[in-house]
């Protein structure tokens, strides 16, 4: 059965295997505790008696374990593994085998049967495979000194060297006296601990160049006799307290690149190259950031060759930017520079990183006041890197109402110079004189009159440190209380719920604990909505009021989903994302209160008024559209043409069917009506021209009537592109281009309307709208680009121009950001499944461009709106 081969030599080695370990395991755990201390180098510090003890036990060890293991050792035979491989075979196929007949040898049925068995058993032999041996030993050592064994001979491996265990032998053959007089040495070069770099052990360093960090600590030990071995250096730079070069320890600074030499016996020497620390640098990344509330972010970079400690931003007064008016024309006050740590990563390198300094320094007596930035970072061996000082204004917290801006600007005096004091009471003195119409409630009133009595208080003994501190606080919460009224109150709550909110989400809250605490931020959250929709209602009575609150109830529908999706999240232990989605609910939060603060009740300004006519163009185009689309259904289904044809027939509203259309296409120039007296011929025009049209939904007079209605809308565009504000740079230029392309969409829809192909006159109305969509985006970017690029204007100035009237919306439902652009990334379909709704009605045009029956001009149009989309 030559089968068996293999599978009986490789088990037979198996047990070879497992004599072996189970005979010898304790020879070489009594190797790897003999070698461990030898390559650590503890018999180059021990006393020679514990040396010579040590290696007494160490060879009384290793020869009893080598004993122990050659005597119960014992080679397993060939037998014992074909035993071992046959018992793994049920039936033990290889012993039956062996076997003979005992019973009815000579019965011819009984042989048949029994070779019948013989050759089943020689069937399974094949099945023989080669059985795994095992080398488990815990029986044989419970309490794991192999393993202890060898976490001695790795760490020796991590931090010794074999090298160290040949001077084992030189004790042994030289003995006592050859230790004493023979010339040995050691020595380890040390870097410095902020490096980082581990430690070099000269005895393995072969002699040549050898570069190590300025500051680096060598030490050298001799051995033997005196004089035998002498140390020459240049790299410590020493020239006095030289010492000894034959001192038994030696220990010196590396300062300068040189030699290190070791003389006598077999001389070793080294060229040493002393690396110098480089200073760090520090580079800011781009602008200041600042929001509405005073926030700055500032990005910076860093970098060092080991890595930076810390480091300082300083803001300096610029005392020559100042426009010195009003409060600001005397001498300052002593102001010392402002001083804020930077941000220093916590975890990973410190050697090239990028970080945001944040802070809010809107209460600093330098807030916006030019300054200058500077950014310093010291390494570790206390160099620094500074950056060239950058001019900015000191960022600060905006003011919107008039009246606390007053406040702000008496408050700034005042901490310009204490000689402010009596300016800054008659100037309040005078704006409290008569009341009237400045202060929201008593409570503002009675702060400003407490603030005089106390400037009054100082007007004989002259005003203090510490009451400047203290009338500069209550002129700052004044402020507050002017800008945000019971706002101030409620946000506070808020903050603190979403406080509460994120420590729960730190600390992994209980279910419970979560829906208590998204109660609490509900209700903080209706709140203050509530208080910032009260804050914007006009007092004039108009309907204003109801689009503002139109847009706190989307907001407030936006928010609440918000909310809920953060519950969820965090009931489900997604704590990270739940944490993205609270920043976004405060930058929603934020964006609402900055809204707020930027409405205002004066004209608006020559780049909204564009914004708000192309937005009205664009809707009466969509409007247009719509009825051509209708239009082209009505001719593909001429049953519901006929009822709606004799509905107009009937007259239901006492007026002629021709009428309609005539009516429709003066609503289409409600745009123009605000404009110059010749757009309101033209829409006399229109209606004529509706009147004479004739009846019936469909027919070829409401396609004229149409027509009409995209020679006024095109006739409107073209009056609001030549009133457009001048503004420059390319996205000024390319609003004008989108505005013009819209312009001649809406000419070719107008022929195709003329011409009675209302498929041509939908695709060019499609284009119309999409060129007036990108106008107005381009639009809105010119006017927060010449925003931007005026920043001498006043801030009631500079604030209005090209803002968007908080609230407005444009044809898409989206909101108008803050620098006057269209768009946002709201769920224009509410709350819904927006993918379930969009692949409906994805399902729906499928189906109808697959119907036959359909008109091929109509299955055509579906087909390029899938081709589109």
């Amino acid at each position: 059965m030559r089968h068996l081969r293999f599978p009986v030599a490789a088990t037979r080695l198996g047990m070879v295997a497992e004599q072996v370990v189970r005979a010898f395991w304790p020879f070489w755990t009594a190797v790897f505790l003999i070698l461990a201390p030898l390559m650590m180098g503890w018999q180059d510090v021990l006393p020679l008696e514990v040396i010579w003890g040590g290696a007494v036990v160490a060879v009384i060890a290793f020869v009893a374990t080598l004993v122990w293991g050659i005597w119960r050792f014992r080679m397993p035979s060939a037998a014992e593994a074909l035993r071992r491989v046959d018992a793994a075979i049920p039936g033990r196929p290889i012993a039956a085998i062996a076997d003979t007949q005992a019973i009815g040898s000579g019965d011819a049925a009984s042989e048949a049967v029994w070779r019948a068995h013989m050759e089943r058993m020689s069937a399974r032999t094949k099945e023989a495979r080669a059985i795994e041996p095992d080398l488990r030993i815990s029986d044989r050592d419970p309490y794991g000194l192999r393993f202890i064994a060898l976490l001695f001979f790795v760490a020796a491996l991590l931090f010794g060297s074999f090298l160290r265990v040949g001077s084992v032998g030189d004790m042994v053959t030289r003995g006592e006296q050859s230790l004493a007089t023979g010339p040995v040495w050691e020595g380890w070069v040390e870097a410095p601990a902020y490096t980082g770099k581990p430690s070099i052990y000269l005895n393995d360093v072969p002699a040549g160049p050898l570069r190590v960090a300025v500051g680096s600590q060598v030490t050298l030990r001799l051995y033997g006799e005196v004089g035998a071995l002498t140390v020459a250096e240049t790299v410590s730079g020493r020239v006095e307290d030289l010492g000894s070069a034959a001192a038994a320890q030696q220990q010196f600074t590396v300062a300068q690149s040189g030699t290190l030499s070791i003389l006598g016996g077999r001389e070793t020497t080294w060229e040493i190259t002393a690396i110098e620390d480089q200073a760090p640098t520090v580079d800011l990344l781009g602008p200041i950031e600042v929001d509405a509330m005073g926030e700055l972010s500032q990005p910076f970079s860093a970098v060092d060759d080991y890595g930076v400690e810390f480091g300082t931003a300083t803001f300096t007064l610029d005392l020559t930017e100042v426009v010195r008016q009003h409060g600001l024309t005397i001498d300052p006050d002593p102001i010392d520079p402002l001083v804020l740590d930077l941000p220093m990563p916590f975890t990973g390198d410190r050697a090239d990183f990028d970080e945001f300094l944040v802070d809010n320094l809107s209460e600093h007596p330098l807030a916006n006041l030019p300054v200058t930035l500077t950014l310093e970072v010291t390494d570790a061996a206390e160099q620094t890197g500074t950056t060239a000082p950058e001019p900015m204004i000191m960022p600060g917290r905006r003011f919107f109402q008039p009246f606390a801006r007053a406040v702000i600007e008496q408050r700034r005096d005042l901490m310009w110079s204490k000689a402010n004091a009596r300016r800054v009471n008659q100037i309040l003195r005078a704006v409290s004189h008569r009341p009237e119409g400045l202060f929201s409630n008593e409570t503002t009133y009675l702060r400003l009159r407490t603030i005089i009595r106390r400037l009054d208080s100082f007007a004989e003994t002259g005003l203090t440190d510490e009451g400047q501190a203290e009338i500069v606080e209550a002129l700052w919460d004044l402020a507050i209380q002017l800008e945000d009224g019971r706002l101030a109150d409620a946000r506070e709550r808020l903050r603190r719920a979403q406080e509460r909110l994120a420590e729960a989400m730190r600390n992994g809250a209980s279910d419970e604990e979560i829906a208590e605490l998204m109660q609490e931020l509900r209700e903080a959250t209706n709140d203050y909505l509530r208080m910032l929709a009260e804050e914007s209602e006009p007092s004039d009575g108009t309907d204003q009021a109801d689009s503002g609150q139109q847009g706190q109830q989307m907001g407030m529908d936006e928010l609440q989903a918000l909310m809920d999706r953060i519950e969820e999240l965090m009931q489900e232990g997604r704590m990270a994302e739940a944490q993205e989605l609270m920043e976004q609910l405060n930058q929603m939060m934020e964006n609402m209160r900055v809204t707020q603060g930027e409405g205002g009740d004066g004209p608006p300004s020559p780049g909204e008024q564009s914004m708000q006519d192309l937005s009205d163009t664009l809707r009466e185009q969509e409007e247009l559209s719509d009825d051509s689309f209708s239009d082209l259904q009505d001719q593909f289904n001429p049953g519901d043409q006929g009822q709606q044809g004799q509905q107009g027939q009937q007259g239901q509203d006492g007026q002629e069917p021709g009428a309609q259309p005539g009516q429709q296409g003066n609503q289409g120039t409600e745009p123009g009506q605000g404009g110059q007296q010749g757009e309101g011929q033209g829409v006399g025009e229109n209606s004529e021209s509706g009147e004479q049209s004739g009846s019936g939904a469909g027919g070829e007079g409401d396609q004229r009537s149409l027509a009409e209605r995209q020679r006024a809308l095109r006739e409107e565009l073209q009056r609001q592109r030549e009133g457009l504000p001048n503004l420059g740079g390319d996205a000024g230029e390319q609003a004008r281009r989108s505005l013009e392309r819209a312009e001649g969409a809406m000419e070719g829809a107008e022929e195709a309307l003329r011409e009675g192909d209302l498929a041509e006159a939908i695709d060019q109305q499609a284009e119309a709208m999409d060129a007036l969509r990108n106008g107005m985006r381009e639009l809105g970017q010119a006017m927060a680009e010449n925003q931007n690029a005026e920043p001498g204007q006043g801030s009631e100035q500079g604030e209005a121009n090209g803002r968007p009237t908080p609230g407005q919306r444009d044809p898409l439902g989206r909101e108008m950001g803050n620098t006057g652009q269209l768009g946002t990334d709201q769920e224009l379909l509410g709350n819904g499944d927006i993918n379930r709704r969009a692949e409906e009605l994805l399902g729906e045009i499928r189906r109808r461009s697959a119907e036959q029956d359909r008109p091929e001009i109509e299955r055509d149009y579906l087909r390029r709106l899938l081709d589109q989309f």
